[in-house]
């Protein structure tokens, strides 16, 4: 649905819709005094601190949702019949195409998890220990997310990448939101592992 540059992607994290921006390069990077010295090493551990907690976030989600979902994770949570961004990158792949792969990863994450934290903020006000880590969560994903941008535009000058957002789970029942958040974090933790592998060399100091 048209380009869509860094900064209006960023904004669109807070807001989970579908969409899709285009993979440009050009001179519309942003000045890389954005960058901070140390991002290379700041990405490392950012991505080192979603790999860790992500079991953690996905079992404490299961507990609060009640039954059926803490009996029958499997069948309820099997993420088959969900869009969830291909991670077809490894590391034997170029860098560039490890960072682009890790943006559209991480977009959609941030996207999904506004969704997952909106509906549990509803299903589960008192639910505090999931809801403060879901807020720890997206803010560890924005600040990746935020690193990523500089490190495409500093050395690659991609400005723009290709994005596509899971559906929204509004107007949703109860249940299906329930089911919709369990299904997207039990692939979060079966892909943020392969990814932690795969980015974690590319980000090695030199």
């Amino acid at each position: 649905t048209g380009v869509v540059p860094f900064v209006a992607l960023l904004l669109l994290q807070r807001r989970p819709v579908a969409g899709r921006a285009l993979l440009v390069t050009g001179s519309g990077c942003p000045s890389h005094g954005l960058c901070r010295s140390n991002v290379q090493e700041q990405t490392r551990r950012q991505v080192a601190v979603l790999n860790a907690t992500a079991q953690e976030l996905f079992s404490l989600y299961l507990k609060c949702q009640g039954e059926p979902f803490s009996s029958e994770a499997d069948k309820l949570c099997n993420p088959a019949g969900i869009f969830f961004p291909a991670f077809r990158v490894n590391r034997t792949s170029e860098r560039k195409e490890v960072m682009v792969a890790m943006y559209k990863l991480f977009a959609f994450l941030n996207a999904s998890l506004g969704n997952i934290t909106r509906d549990q903020e509803e299903l589960n006000p008192m639910a505090k220990e999931l809801l403060e880590r879901l807020h720890n969560t997206t803010k560890t994903t924005r600040g990746l997310i935020s690193n990523l941008t500089c490190l495409l535009c500093k050395n690659y000058n991609i400005f723009q990448v290709d994005v596509r957002y899971g559906d929204s789970s509004k107007g949703k029942s109860a249940f299906k939101k329930k089911q919709q958040g369990c299904q997207v974090l039990r692939k979060y933790v079966q892909v943020i592992g392969q990814a932690a592998r795969v980015l974690l060399p590319h980000l090695s100091p030199s």
